[in-house]
């Protein structure tokens, strides 16, 4: 009796994008072991597209933007594999995780895995830093129904007890390539964890924010270690506690001026 051979199970790379032509080449080049690349443009003005295009990535292009969850919810609609991994714009994934990603694929297994990121700032590596993030990416498609929240949105799975596991490489994050796109950054996620919190009803202020702020700095700087990473480590470290501590305040201070409201930001 003659059998068909197994198939093997198809990953595809998912990206969400707008306004990246300085950086989307090296995003796509690392995905490009992929069975399929999608990327979901949320209405850029440069050339991503066609660059994404032009390196044989499926773009589509949404541009009312909704937010980071809508923005994936589109995605899965043009997800044909059966394995997802989530990727950023802003993210590389080096050769060990991309052996890693596709290990976890040919073996079939169904869990959730959570990617952890090595931090590139200001020209360097932040490498002897702990680890941050640890945030939800690679999904077997059926085990996943969508995702909610405007920004840092939380992936809804289609039962609760889902085995939870993380992988040990990490992916580069060049989240921060100059001082000025920190600025520009600090901006926008600032108004973003503001308008997470009017949502839920938290209350803001000077003091409340200056507590957020020190103690993620404390964290960062010197529990996860970013005082050995140099000048880089701290403004790395500094940038955040200032997000921290500015979004508490435009919280109790912007609301008549109807500034705490989403928007697109860089991650």
């Amino acid at each position: 009796m003659r059998t068909e051979p197994p198939t093997v199970p198809t990953l595809c790379i998912g990206i969400i994008a707008m306004n990246e032509a300085h950086r989307i080449r090296a995003c796509l080049d690392s995905a490009s072991f992929a069975d399929q690349v999608v990327l979901v443009d949320g209405g850029s003005t440069d050339a991503t597209r066609d660059i994404a295009a032009a390196m044989g990535a499926e773009v589509h292009a949404h541009s009312d933007w909704k937010g980071f969850a809508e923005q994936r919810n589109r995605l899965l609609a043009y997800v044909r594999c059966d394995y997802v991994f989530f990727l950023d714009a802003d993210e590389v994934i080096g050769p060990e995780l991309q052996a890693d990603l596709v290990g976890v694929v040919h073996g079939r297994t169904q869990a959730v895995w959570e990617i952890q990121w090595e931090e590139v700032a200001f020209g360097r590596r932040l490498s002897r830093m702990n680890a941050t993030g640890g945030i939800r990416r690679l999904f077997p498609r059926h085990l996943l129904c969508g995702f909610d929240g405007v920004v840092h949105e939380k992936a809804l799975l289609a039962r609760p007890d889902v085995d939870i596991r993380r992988f040990t490489r990490r992916l580069l994050h060049h989240s921060r390539p100059t001082v000025y796109s920190s600025l520009k950054k600090l901006a926008q996620y600032v108004q973003l964890g503001a308008a997470k919190r009017a949502e839920a009803g938290r209350t803001g202020g000077v003091l409340r924010g200056f507590g957020s702020g020190l103690a993620i700095f404390i964290k960062l700087y010197v529990i996860r270690r970013g005082f050995l990473c140099g000048p880089q480590g701290f403004l790395f470290c500094f940038f955040i506690a200032l997000e921290c501590f500015f979004r508490y305040a435009a919280l109790k201070y912007d609301q008549e001026a109807d500034t705490v409201t989403p928007g697109y930001a860089k991650r």
